[in-house]
């Protein structure tokens, strides 16, 4: 993902295509995997995976018809189940491949913008900073560890880690980085992708070439 200045703003405007290719995507991400038996027994024993499943595609639904009767009806889907998980955020900026680990509190400001892959693991918070009302720009592959906040006008670079607890206040320029503490610095650089970055990228969506 490309940083953007930071008056810009990325909205996630997909082609029916690239809307199916997400939905199938997220569904394998924050289900495990799309077997029917699987997906039948996440059901049956009402295991919380299947509600964020269904938050997440009700917000990529919600953004898709936009300004219709139909996004009316699946923002009001997707409050529902956010007001019992405790998540809070808008789909318009963030990329495709979105993966919630856990129930919230997950808060995500309207205004910060979100590349493709990111994760979170619960109890976070990505929004402006109390003082203006700049928000972050994530990268692509972020993973965002428990109680782990990215607060105000800053930059994550691609493939980045966030530990657990951290509060993160100032860019994170440098790929491959693993960020821990309060405020957090960066504690080393990886030498290649983690595993869930790696499965990341394997699952990546080509939405270049589903354009053409």
């Amino acid at each position: 993902m490309e940083f953007q200045d930071e008056q810009d703003e990325i909205e996630i405007n997909m082609l029916k295509s690239e809307l199916k290719a997400t939905l199938e995507l997220e569904k394998r991400k924050n289900l495990g995997n799309t077997n029917l038996l699987h997906v039948l027994k996440i059901i049956v024993t009402q295991n919380p995976a299947w509600l964020r499943y269904k938050y997440v595609k009700y917000l990529r639904l919600a953004q898709y018809h936009v300004g219709g009767i139909l996004g009316l009806i699946y923002t009001k889907k997707m409050n529902s189940i956010g007001n019992k998980l405790g998540f809070e955020m808008s789909g318009k900026n963030i990329g495709p491949g979105l993966l919630l680990y856990h129930n919230g509190p997950i808060v995500i400001n309207g205004n910060a913008i979100l590349g493709k892959n990111v994760s979170f693991h619960g109890d976070n918070c990505v929004g402006n900073n109390g003082v203006t009302n700049e928000c972050p720009v994530i990268g692509d592959n972020v993973d965002i560890g428990v109680g782990a906040k990215i607060l105000g006008g800053i930059k994550i670079a691609n493939n980045v880690t966030i530990g657990a607890g951290s509060v993160v206040v100032s860019s994170i320029e440098e790929e491959n980085a693993v960020v821990v503490g309060v405020p957090g610095k960066i504690l080393k650089i990886a030498n290649c992708k983690n595993k869930l970055n790696t499965y990341h990228n394997k699952h990546l969506v080509d939405f270049d070439y589903l354009r053409r």
